[in-house]
């Protein structure tokens, strides 16, 4: 029962890990044309928000697109709560997160602006 459960457990582990990077699979040129509503903010080195609270915005350039698509999706979901993105956010579909995913998780030195 014991190799069962270890079996089950790894098929369950690769699932997950492939779900996780289908689900950041985009085109980064496509991408590049939705980036309108980021560079505002992303795209401006240093910059810091002053709505809802004072903080550095972060840099995308770089960053994994799995992350920036599980962000994303949690700001449309409700479960990341800054104002702002969340608005932004509610309106992507999957395929354009994927896509500004895969833009930003092209080059370490890009941003929002370039």
């Amino acid at each position: 029962m014991n190799m069962r459960m270890t079996v089950i457990a790894a098929v369950a582990a690769v699932g997950l890990a492939l779900g996780f990077t289908a689900n950041a699979a985009g085109d980064a040129a496509a991408g590049k044309q939705k980036t309108v509503m980021c560079a505002g903010c992303h795209g401006i080195p240093g910059y810091k928000t002053a709505f809802p609270s004072v903080y550095n915005v972060p840099k995308l350039g770089g960053q994994h697109a799995g992350y920036i698509v599980k962000a994303l999706q949690g700001y449309k979901a409700g479960e990341r709560s800054h104002p702002t993105m969340r608005a932004i956010a509610a309106d992507l579909s999957d395929q354009d997160m994927a896509d500004l995913a895969a833009y930003y998780s092209a080059d370490n030195a890009k941003t929002a602006a370039k």
